[in-house]
């Protein structure tokens, strides 16, 4: 509990940060704030479980949860071999597609809008099935790709034909060719697994809140690349609206269809996946109910503290969950975007941010882990001393 601005002397403080993205893991955070906590107040218990939103680093999260760390080769976004990792736990596996077809796998400057693949994350999710997974966590985010999933698919046994019955080529350019769909040959095995689509986006699949539109440009796509990709998109949509029926047309409009170039609507087609909150995923998956028991006080935080946070971030879902247990709660973060009482409406009582420290976000960006000790420090002194 609380009382006048400081824990009580029963203290206990869960740490369940994200990433500072650029800067720190999730793993690297919560050890840097324990560091600064137990200097100022030594005999506090810390417990750490690092949290992640279904995007970049969920992986990690799983890993450092005790899950078991699986490395592949598989097809990069460009096309060619990558090293991509998955974790898997008593049947459960958790993948992250960007490992498979994110945008870290892009030369820096490189993007290829209308022809980087999914086909990777295909192959992600079959060597997790070939493993024994039966109840798989897709975390989509981060991807060089707008192909709604097709090179997924593929990889997975569904074929895409133009005109001429032939393949069509990869990535979503090539969808404007598409003629026909085949899932016969789709891996029979997806059919008895539990697949969760974990995302924070819940865009349609075309139109000017759609995956080209919104996403696009991130991933280097002009406005006529736009224009290219959500018009194959929709084509996409009215194929498979023959080859599985009326109902891809409406997952199309469903929440996390958008995902990651559209793969969240191949997931919802292809794979029979079901959409949660990526954070609301993994915090179940994590343990996050247990980990709380006991906790005083949970600090939790990313990178950047801002509108997107409110949205479905970890911080946010973390927030909300600890609420719900009348639990107070405290944010780390490296730049802070919202007013106070925005963070109450969030649940979380207060924020401290890096550039507190240090104005230069640049400095803050190279010096991220001695900072956010200093910030821990200043947190136990207001709040566990």
């Amino acid at each position: 509990m609380v009382t006048n601005g400081a824990v009580t002397k029963a203290a206990r403080v869960l740490i369940a940060a994200d990433k500072f993205k650029g800067s720190l893991t999730a793993v690297q955070v919560a050890e840097r704030v324990t560091a600064g906590l137990r200097r100022i107040a030594p005999g506090v218990p810390v417990g750490t479980l690092p949290v992640a939103d279904g995007g970049d680093g969920t992986v990690a999260a799983a890993v450092a949860a005790g899950f078991e760390r699986r490395e592949v080769r598989v097809t990069g976004p460009l096309g060619d071999e990558v090293t991509a990792a998955y974790a898997l736990r008593d049947g459960t596996a958790v993948i992250e597609m960007a490992e498979a077809s994110g945008l870290q796998h892009l030369p820096e400057g490189v993007f290829a809008p209308l022809t980087a693949t999914t086909y990777g994350s295909g192959e992600l999710l079959r060597a997790a099935l070939d493993a024994g997974a039966r109840s798989i966590v897709f975390g989509v985010g981060g991807s060089a790709t707008t192909d709604g999933g097709a090179g997924m698919l593929t990889a997975l046994g569904a074929r895409f034909l133009d005109a001429d019955g032939q393949p069509v080529g990869p990535g979503g350019g090539g969808l404007r060719d598409l003629a026909g769909a085949d899932f016969s040959g789709l891996d029979p095995r997806l059919a008895v697994t539990d697949t969760v689509l974990a995302s924070d986006v819940d865009n349609p699949l075309t139109g000017p809140r759609g995956a080209a539109a919104v996403y696009g440009p991130q991933k280097g796509a002009s406005p006529e690349d736009v224009t290219v990709l959500d018009a194959a998109l929709v084509r996409y949509t009215e194929v498979l609206m023959t080859a599985v029926g009326p109902r891809a047309a409406h997952l199309a409009f469903s929440a996390g269809a958008g995902a990651a170039g559209g793969i969240g609507y191949g997931a919802l087609v292809g794979l029979g996946a079901r959409f949660r909150p990526g954070i609301e995923v993994m915090l179940d998956v994590l343990g996050f109910e247990t980990a709380l028991a006991g906790a005083t006080l949970v600090i939790t935080g990313e990178g950047s503290l801002d509108e997107q946070t409110l949205h479905g971030k970890a911080p946010a879902g973390v927030a909300a969950a600890a609420r719900a247990r009348h639990i107070e709660v405290i944010a780390v973060c490296g730049r802070l975007g919202l007013p106070p009482e925005a963070l109450g409406r969030a649940g979380i009582r207060r924020a401290y941010a890096l550039t507190d420290l240090e104005p230069d976000p640049a400095v803050c960006m190279a010096e991220a882990g001695p900072l956010l000790e200093r910030l821990a420090e200043n947190i136990a002194r207001d709040f566990l001393s």
